[in-house]
This record gives C-alpha cells, structure tokens and sequence, in this order.
C-alpha cells in the first residue's frame, strides 16, 4: 500500500470523526464542561484556604487559580480520552471496525482517524477552559512563546492518551466497560502536583505522586505558564507522552489486527 494511499485513508478517516464532531457538537461541550465546574468548584470554594498553604508566603484565592490551572487543563485532556474510548466501542459494538477490515483501507488509517479526531476535540475544550481561566483572573506571566509551547504540551498529552483510549475502546466488549476504563487517568492530576504540593502529602502517596506521568507534565506546564522552574520535568514530560502514544498505538495495532472478520 503506498503512502499516498495511507495519507488519503487516513483523511477520509479523519473526515469521518470531523462530521461525528459537529453533529453532536454537546460532546465537546460535555468535555469541557466537567473541568470548569472542578475549576469554579476549587478556586471558590477551596481557594482562598488551598492558596494559604502555597509556598513560603502566604497566598490567597488568586494565587491558588494560577497553580490549579495547568492541572485543570490537564483534566481536560484526560476527561476527552474517555470519550475516545466510548467512541472506539460504539463503532466496535456497532460492527463498524470490522466491515473496515474487510476493505481496502490501511488498517494504520481508521486508528490514525480516530487519534486526530479526539486531539482536534481535546484542544477545542482546552481553549474553551483556558477561555474561562482567563474570564475569571487567571493571568500568564510568561510570553506568548512560552503560551505556545504549553499548548503543544497539551496537543502532545492528547495525542498520547487519545492512542491509549482508542486502545482501551477496542479491547472492551461494551461501551458501559469502555466508558469506565479511562476513570483513572482523571484521576491522576488529583493524585500528582495538579491541586496540591506534593510536599504536603503522606509519604507513599508522594512517592507515587512524584512518578507518576502527569506530574512533570502538571510541572513542565506550570513553568511555561507562570515561568517557575522546570528543571527536568520538561524532559520526563515528553518522554512520558511518546512512550505512552507508541505503546497505545501499537496496541492498537495488534487488536485492531486480531478482530475477526465478518
């Protein structure tokens, strides 16, 4: 199969998710809308008591929204993989994956179809939840530069874990398993340096908080944003996104490979 070939498989594919997209344009809201209320919810609420504990000095409610910020969007990218995965069921339930087999289409192509799509849709939400951080006060104290290069973080975030959910999507057998599997990957950023210190947890908790993926992503973030250190967690960042998009697709792969054909 030639490249070209590969390429126009993979648009059409792409194309596919696209119209899925607008026509249920309340999917990307949904994606959004569960991080703005955990957002409203914790600098509101938590804020003014969580921004105290910040830090050598003192903080309040404004400087606890410029720490939860970068682990908030990286909610987002987290909460959009669960809808990559049901997505993947849907079309697994529905048959749909296995009449793709049974033609002439590069098997690389419908997986590459679906990543995109899901990427496309995770960073429609992240400017919506950016849209409101800012509405709210959040303000970067870095340039536009440094902006960017945290978008591409949160594009390269969304790639991987859009490849793990599209994995996790075809290996279940119903779209109630598939919407529950990627549960804790929301999880991760409460459990890293996404709302609080690590410094501040028990020590086997911040041992796995510490070495966890999402925490030198939370940090590397955090950096670009508000121009603290980053030291090495830019490199541990990248390296957690590429290692988790290789083994994700490649998964994908190897079941998309195993399905019979009907």
């Amino acid at each position: 199969m030639t490249r070209s070939h590969v390429l126009g498989d993979s648009a059409t594919m792409l194309r596919r998710s696209l119209l899925h997209m607008r026509r249920y344009p309340s999917l990307t809201l949904f994606v959004a809308g569960i991080p703005i209320v955990v957002l409203l919810l914790f600098v509101y609420v938590f804020g003014g008591t969580l921004g105290a504990g910040l830090g050598e000095v003192a903080g309040g409610r404004a400087e606890y929204l410029s720490y939860v910020v970068p682990g908030i969007l990286l909610v987002t990218v987290a909460g959009a993989a669960q809808g990559t995965a049901i997505t993947v069921a849907m079309d697994m339930t529905e048959g749909i994956i296995a009449r793709f087999r049974t033609m002439a289409i590069s098997r690389a192509a419908v997986l590459t179809g679906h990543v995109i799509g899901a990427v496309i849709q995770t960073m429609l939400a992240v400017v919506v939840v950016s849209i409101v951080a800012l509405a709210i006060g959040f303000r970067p104290t870095t340039s536009p530069v440094a902006w960017l290069a945290a978008f591409a973080l949160l594009g390269l975030t969304a790639v991987a874990l859009s490849c793990l959910s599209v994995a996790l999507g075809m290996m279940t057998k119903s779209v109630e398993t598939a919407s529950n599997l990627p549960m804790p990957l929301m999880l991760l950023p409460f459990l890293g340096s996404g709302f609080v210190p690590t410094r501040t947890m028990p020590d086997a908790l911040r041992l796995f908080a510490n070495n966890q993926p999402f925490t030198p992503i939370i940090e590397t973030l955090r950096g670009l944003l508000d121009g603290s250190p980053i030291a090495g967690s830019g490199v541990l960042a990248i390296a957690w996104c590429l290692g988790i998009s290789l083994v994700g697709f490649l998964l994908a792969l190897r079941l998309y490979e195993r399905l019979p054909e009907r």
